[in-house]
């Protein structure tokens, strides 16, 4: 498929080694401040400007990874910045940006607009007031006499006993996050408790819950900046805006979507997404199961399954109700006449007449709704599982199978490469072709010609990725058993190669279709070449009716040319005009 517009798309692979991932492009910089990772693109080969383009995004950063050190870092600048530019305490420039959820140039703005009205918003004094000159002062809280020295208070002056103080502020840290904006205990005092006074007069441990509290504000209050969601996880992700892909990568490993939080799932769109785990997790397709198997008893109406052959149903006690399945009618009143133990007149005649019409429409379409939710619930299962056990033996190959081959084959582990990035090409590959099953179930049923294209693209890429999967994990185990060097294991590796450039491809070309919408879909033009594709021995719709076998089957020569004036490709079986001399989906020559 033609199009004028660079589509994004960022792999978001949760593997260990991101220095290793080349289809996403991620790469992760020795850096104390962050960890940059790069969105490499989905680049449209066919275009003039692609390795313009493609150098353009290799050198924008998507996004970085912060450590807590890295957030606390950034928390000191920013403070630092705020502190030398209005001449203020570093105290009152953390309460500043707390307030203004750590944007610099907010504070600025509303500070130079109108600084009276934002030293009143968030408690800083002007000119704060000491403690009165005085032996002993009273408390305000407890109303008990003590020596100055056992006093202490905000910039207002009010005068309160460390005690009471430690009461306060202990009570607000064990509340939560809300202590960071603590103000005076008088209420009709508007000055803030700064993070010095809390240093100087709380416990260790509600000095650490509140220093904990401070350090996460700086992400959860920042729009840009969001926790990583895995669990156990403590990295957080300062994203750049407008960069294009959602899709991030933790250095935890976790890959998820910037936008929604949930799992990576480009190229489908958020929206899709949370319907689509709404629905698996929903009792809607428990009641769709119970509508389409079961029927509920005539008197008690509770529902009840089918499981022997006879139509005489006995309900369960309490009620042992006998009914006739097939009509619901009183089993006392059925018989020979009637037609016996395996089929209802009464029914049939009933059924003629239009008085059971609704009732099954009713549960013919909940019938049709659960199996067609399940025919797409299984592929997005199954390629969810089959994407983990991929990413179980990308982590053997690296950890183990890699030296061992090494050895066998008396190659460098450097030219082993090639079979971490075809792995690396089947772990991004099962995450795409998941979602994209996902996508086929909200894709309207009326919309035929973008139904067909979709599921042309979508066979495709499932066809080639299964040839890949079975190359990298069945013919790579006769190298690993082999007692020697083999002859044909640079045929294996140009093989493997191929075939990794080619899954690339085609996943590339779906992925852009989807993103778009399938909007470049022609009725005529979509459907002639799916259906010349499949007339020359593409094979799409049943590489996904046979899953695992990882096989499809080849036209006989590149220049075999059918009736519509297409070719078809013998190392891929794209279908290609007449006038193209290189193949639109895997790059190979006519």
């Amino acid at each position: 498929m033609e199009s004028d517009d660079e589509m994004l798309m960022h792999d978001a692979n949760d593997v260990d080694s991101l220095d290793d991932d080349f289809y996403s492009g991620g790469v992760g910089a020795d850096s104390d401040e962050a960890d940059v990772i790069v969105d490499y693109d989905f680049i449209d080969n066919d275009s003039d400007d692609s390795d313009d383009l493609s150098s353009h995004y290799r050198s924008q950063p998507n996004y970085s990874i912060l450590s807590e050190a890295d957030i606390h870092q950034r928390q000191e600048e920013n403070i630092t910045q705020i502190s030398v530019v209005l001449s203020i305490s570093r105290i009152a420039a953390s309460i500043l940006l707390r307030h203004y959820n750590w944007s610099v140039s907010k504070v600025n703005d509303e500070w130079f607009a109108d600084e009276e009205k934002v030293r009143r918003l968030v408690g800083l004094l002007e000119c704060p007031i000491p403690l009165p000159d005085a032996k002993e002062l009273t408390c305000g809280i407890c109303f008990e006499t003590y020596p100055s020295d056992r006093m202490s208070s905000a910039a207002c002056g009010h005068p309160f006993c460390v005690t009471c103080w430690q009461g306060y502020m202990s009570t607000s840290i064990n509340d939560g996050p809300g202590c960071l904006t603590l103000r005076c205990p008088v209420p009709s005092c508007y000055a803030a408790v700064g993070q010095d006074m809390i240093s100087l007069l709380v416990l260790r441990e509600d000095k650490e819950k509140y220093n904990r509290y401070f350090l996460r504000s700086f992400i959860e209050d920042n729009r840009k900046t969001k926790w990583c969601p895995a669990p156990g996880c403590d990295y957080a992700v300062d994203f750049i805006v407008g960069s294009g892909s959602y899709d991030v990568t933790c250095r935890c490993s976790y890959s998820f979507c910037w936008n929604c939080t949930e799992e990576a799932h480009r190229p489908v769109d958020c929206e899709t997404v949370a319907k689509w785990i709404l629905k698996n997790s929903a009792e809607s397709e428990n009641m769709n199961w119970i509508l389409a198997n079961s029927k509920p008893c005539p008197k008690c109406k509770r529902p009840i399954e089918k499981n022997q052959g006879c139509m005489h149903i006995t309900c369960t006690p309490p009620c042992k109700y006998e009914f006739c399945w097939l009509c619901l009618g009183a089993w006392s009143d059925h018989g020979e006449k009637t037609g016996g133990f395996y089929a209802c007149n009464r029914y049939e005649a009933a059924k003629q007449d239009g008085v059971f019409d609704e009732a099954e429409k009713r549960r013919e379409m909940a019938k049709n709704s659960l199996e067609r939710y399940t025919h797409y619930y299984e592929r997005w299962a199954t390629n969810q599982s089959s994407r983990q056990k991929a990413l179980a033996d990308l982590h053997q190959m690296q950890a183990v199978h890699l030296e061992k081959l090494s050895d066998i084959q008396r190659q460098p582990e450097s030219q082993l490469k090639f079979i971490i990035e075809a792995w690396l090409q089947i772990v991004e590959c099962r995450r795409v072709l998941k979602w994209t099953y996902a996508y086929g179930y909200y894709l309207s049923e009326h919309e035929h010609a973008k139904r067909q294209f979709f599921e042309y693209l979508q066979g495709e890429a499932e066809s080639g990725l299964e040839r890949l999967h079975q190359c990298a994990e069945k013919e790579l185990q006769m190298y690993l058993s082999a007692e020697g060097p083999s002859k044909d294991f640079n045929e294996f590796r140009t093989k493997l190669a191929g075939l990794t450039s080619v899954t690339r491809n085609y996943f590339e070309n779906l992925v852009r279709a989807l993103e778009n919408g399938l909007s470049d879909v022609d009725s005529h033009g979509a459907c002639s070449r799916a259906a010349s594709s499949k007339s020359l021995g593409g094979g799409s719709s049943k590489a996904r009716g046979s899953r695992g076998k990882g096989t499809a089957s080849r036209s006989g020569s590149s220049r075999n040319i059918d009736d519509s004036g297409h070719w078809s490709c013998e190392y891929c079986t794209y279908a290609n005009i007449r006038s193209a001399t290189i193949c639109q989906m895997c790059q190979q020559r006519r």
